[in-house]
């Protein structure tokens, strides 16, 4: 058995608009509670028709208002979109709304296409300032020093734990470097999960968050209570990346019985890469696809996502997984 967590894109989907979706991510932290998931988290994307969470913190809220337990976070903030002292300001407010129950994960990716970069008057130049900006935050959500002059209210004091999002060995090497957690992309990029989990292990060095490294691993999980309902469901996510590839907004679409007839080779050959690092299937299906997963990458975590277009489906699909989970020898 291994620690597991969910990633929930707060999709609208074409039958459910944004109060929907946004209800529907604090019914399935609801679900995960109970089920017992670690955390959910949600991430900061803008101008995307289909995702519903570009208010993190406000869906944060949201989300933890309606649980008890499991752990409310970003996977992640974009910090080069923010001023640090307003992030540490929203996030050391949530803190003390639901306490020891806020993470956040960072991210250096303005989330978003660069149009939408500018009218959140930001520039592409901004990201190189991430490691800086990661400890400013830091600085904001440590006790007060002496003679401190500027100080995020109420955030000081609160030292919500931060993670380092990534998908390249940049994002590896900071997490090592600042003594941090690390969070893996590889539900969508999974091109360099193995060298940059080896960059981080290798250069960890202890900080007062954490004495040694730990690594969560992201990863598509889609279950049902066959492999060929479970393949039918995945065509949600499928269509929805073809659709990213073609510079299409739109919501959720309702899964097809045949993706062929939906990408072209090239279109498919693309989306099969950046989704290598899913698992699709019954209950045996994703057991078998986990501990393989786990025992590759030795993640002391894994953060699913299960992009199912119908509610319930995607209920049901997190109730296998965490069933699956039972048995992993991680």
């Amino acid at each position: 058995m291994t620690t597991l967590s969910i990633l929930d894109l707060v999709r609208i989907s074409e039958d459910e608009g944004p109060r929907g979706a946004l209800d529907n991510a604090r019914d399935l932290a609801i679900h995960g509670e109970n089920l017992g998931y670690n955390r959910i988290w949600v991430a900061e994307h803008h101008n995307m028709a289909s995702i519903a969470s570009a208010a993190t913190s406000i869906v944060i809220a949201h989300i933890a208002a309606g649980t008890q337990r499991i752990r409310v976070g970003a996977g992640g903030i974009m910090l080069p979109n923010h001023s640090p002292l307003v992030i540490a300001e929203q996030f050391g407010t949530l803190a003390h709304l639901f306490p020891d129950r806020i993470d956040l994960g960072l991210g250096r990716a303005p989330g978003t296409d660069q149009g939408t970069l500018r009218a959140l008057r930001r520039t592409p130049a901004d990201s190189e300032h991430f490691p800086q900006d990661v400890r400013e935050l830091q600085g904001y959500l440590a006790p007060g020093r002496p003679g401190q002059r500027i100080q995020a209210i109420p955030g000081v004091g609160t030292n919500v734990p931060l993670w380092i999002l990534g998908s390249s060995t940049f994002g590896a090497a900071l997490a090592a470097e600042f003594g941090l957690p690390y969070a893996f992309a590889s539900h969508f990029a999974p091109d360099q999960l193995l060298p940059a989990l080896q960059v981080y292990r290798s250069r960890f060095k202890p900080s007062k968050q954490l004495d040694k490294p730990y690594a969560m691993v992201g990863v598509n999980i889609i279950a049902a209570d066959s492999d060929e309902e479970a393949r039918r469901l995945a065509t949600t996510q499928q269509m929805s990346f073809v659709d990213l590839l073609r510079g299409v907004s739109g919501p959720s679409s309702a899964p097809i019985d045949d993706i062929e007839d939906y990408w072209s080779p090239m279109e498919k050959a693309q989306v099969k890469r950046m989704l290598a690092c899913s698992i699709v299937g019954s209950e045996a299906t994703v057991r078998k696809g986990m501990d393989a997963l786990v025992q590759e990458t030795g993640a002391d975590e894994l953060i699913m996502v299960s992009d199912i277009f119908d509610h319930p489906a995607r209920l049901r699909s997190i109730e296998l997984i965490a069933a699956a989970n039972d048995f992993i020898s991680g």
